[in-house]
């Protein structure tokens, strides 16, 4: 006789009756999809998640982690030769030689940059799992935020070696500096979430995000102070969700007045998109099985 395996569906009702438990997964509507409590649930997998895109990162190569820092160095050294020594521009920025303003520029910036490229692709590229698995979506643009984050920790690193070698001095200010991230990560998670529903949709936005970070460069006081800017476009400069924040960490580092009006209206912009992307999301997650 066959002894082939089969599986007899039992109503809820009658579990329940019968002392089993039952498990039922109805689908939420609005923003009660994006329910908290259960993210933290599944927090795990969002580690695990950053721990598998960061062991793909580096396997293979040959320079492995240091990648953290060629990126942003090697940026620097191009800046700094482009426009401090071609263009002519000043060797210093108020008292901070223009290479270590560059590069407490392009730490922050480099975040960003990262954490929304690979938060805006998190969902396509996870298509394998979107469709068969059951798990909060949103845990995909959380957890492509969480291996650039560590390329920011490594690269910090090299700003505190480059002060020392400039010898800028190190001053209180920078205690503020994890709040400052916290305002980077805010402005990652407002933009990389609103980009990562809109690529599953529209697949156009997989060139659009890389060609759009190049223009937001240079539209964000990275290259350049932001005093540089006429006084009557800096509030306009202050809607960039990064500008105030960049200004505010070159002057926590550097032991400079800090402009908080700016810092506050960029941070308000980046919470503004944060719940605007996460608006967007909820209204798209029930499609994306079907379209990624």
């Amino acid at each position: 006789m066959s002894s082939t395996p089969f599986t007899t569906i039992i109503p809820p009702a009658q579990a329940s009756a019968h002392g089993a438990h039952v498990t039922i997964i109805k689908p939420q509507r609005g923003l009660g999809a994006l329910d908290p409590f259960e993210l933290w649930r599944r927090r795990e997998l969002a580690w695990v998640l950053a721990l598998r895109d960061l062991r793909v990162r580096y396997k293979q190569t040959f320079l492995g982690v240091a990648w953290a820092v060629i990126q942003p160095l090697a940026t620097m050294v191009v800046l700094h030769i482009f426009f401090g020594k071609v263009m002519g521009m000043a060797d210093k920025v108020g008292d901070v030689p223009y290479p270590v303003f560059l590069y407490a520029g392009l730490l922050p910036w480099t975040l960003f940059s990262n954490a929304v490229t690979a938060s805006s692709n998190s969902l396509v590229g996870n298509s394998h799992i979107l469709s068969k698995v059951y798990f909060p979506r949103l845990l995909l643009p959380l957890s492509a935020t969480l291996v650039p984050a560590i390329d920011y920790a490594i690269a910090f690193v090299v700003l505190a070696g480059l002060m020392l070698w400039f010898q800028v001095p190190v001053t209180l200010g920078v205690v503020l500096v994890p709040l400052l991230v916290l305002s980077t990560v805010l402005a990652v998670l407002g933009v990389g979430i609103l980009l990562a529903s809109l690529t599953v949709c529209y697949r156009d936005f997989r060139y659009v995000v890389p060609f759009m970070l190049q223009l937001w460069l240079f539209m964000t006081p990275v290259i350049y102070d932001l005093s540089f800017v006429p006084q009557r476009y800096q509030w306009l400069m202050n809607l960039n969700p990064m500008a105030g924040t960049i200004d505010a960490f070159r002057a926590v580092v550097f032991g400079q007045p800090v402009n908080y009006a700016a810092w506050a209206v960029s941070t308000t912009v980046a919470v503004i998109t944060l719940v605007i992307g996460l608006v967007w999301f909820a209204k798209l997650e029930r499609k994306f099985a079907d379209v990624v």
